[in-house]
């Protein structure tokens, strides 16, 4: 009978230094160069993103930075009994409502316009991009001019009889907020919708127009599907910018502006003032909670839309 010979046993010294070996071998190869290109990107998210956002965590379940005593959902009790912290997550919700519906459908409808070949369109184009290059200080100003209430639009309005409107301190300040808000969002949203209608199959068009297919059944059965990806993309890209509206409210209206123009920022800038940090951070947590919610919906009605369109 043959005896097996077991084989002799590494020692572990030898395995971890092939192991390094072979690391070192990995680092010098040309396929370790985009992983080494990463790691600074990576770098500048963990410190500034990651783990900033779990100190935030932690902070929002502490009585303050320095007891740091464990009260659980206590801060968020609270934040959500705050009468300032309700009506400004009030008027951001229904500011978003309003102006990003009205920016995702009024982009498309003018980057179907423009994709009519209509007269004069590079100048068209060029207009709605303008708003993109003005600085924002000089946009408060010209907002200033056009609706204080001794401003260029009350005189319009007062040569038809109608009384003076004071528009940043009255009811009607979310309008002036959604209107300031299209001019300078449309022109970039218009552009990456017609980028997808210019890539949309021009052979589908072309038979279903020969069938006899009529307007509204290639936009609604043929288009729309094909820009279900941009609609999704259009409408985070507004709900985002929708909250970065308080730069412009607040060079025009300041720290308190009145309560139809107070937003969620308003009360973070506030709170941060007071060095209030367990409020700032669990208003933070809410917000990203609602964020994500909202975001994760989008994408799954555009995954549902735009399915058979993948397919």
């Amino acid at each position: 009978m043959k005896i097996k010979q077991k084989k002799p046993k590494v020692p572990k010294v030898k395995e971890k230094a092939k192991k390094k070996r072979s690391v070192k071998k990995f680092l010098k190869s040309d396929a370790a160069f985009p992983y080494l290109c990463l790691i600074p990107s990576l770098a500048g998210v963990m410190v500034f993103f990651i783990v900033p956002f779990f100190v935030i965590i932690f902070y929002s379940m502490v009585d303050n930075p320095i007891n740091k005593e464990f009260v659980f959902l206590d801060n968020y009790i609270s934040v959500l009994k705050n009468t300032a912290f309700k009506r400004a997550a009030l008027n951001t919700l229904t500011f978003s409502a309003i102006s990003v519906p009205l920016a995702v459908v009024l982009s498309m409808l003018l980057a179907m316009l423009l994709d009519c070949k209509i007269p004069f369109v590079s100048q068209f184009r060029t207009s709605f991009l303008c708003p993109m290059m003005v600085p924002v200080a000089s946009i408060v100003l010209i907002w200033q001019v056009i609706f204080h209430y001794n401003g260029a639009l009350n005189d319009f309005l007062s040569n038809f009889g109608i009384e003076k409107i004071d528009w940043l301190k009255s009811t009607k300040g979310q309008i002036v907020i959604v209107v300031l808000f299209l001019w300078k969002n449309l022109g970039y949203n218009m552009i990456l919708f017609l980028s997808a209608l210019n890539n949309i199959p021009k052979d589908i068009i072309e038979v279903a127009t020969l069938e006899g297919a009529g307007g509204f059944y290639k936009f609604f059965r043929i288009k729309l599907r094909y820009l279900s990806p941009t609609i999704l993309f259009v409408a985070i890209l507004s709900l985002i910018n929708s909250f970065k509206v308080f730069r412009e409210i607040y060079l025009l209206t300041g720290d308190y502006p009145f309560d139809s123009l107070y937003m969620l920022q308003h009360f973070m800038n506030n709170t941060f003032r007071n060095i209030d940090y367990q409020k700032l951070s669990s208003a933070a947590i809410l917000m990203a909670i609602v964020m994500v919610i909202i975001i994760g919906a989008l994408f799954i009605a555009e995954n549902k839309f735009g399915e058979d369109v993948e397919d």
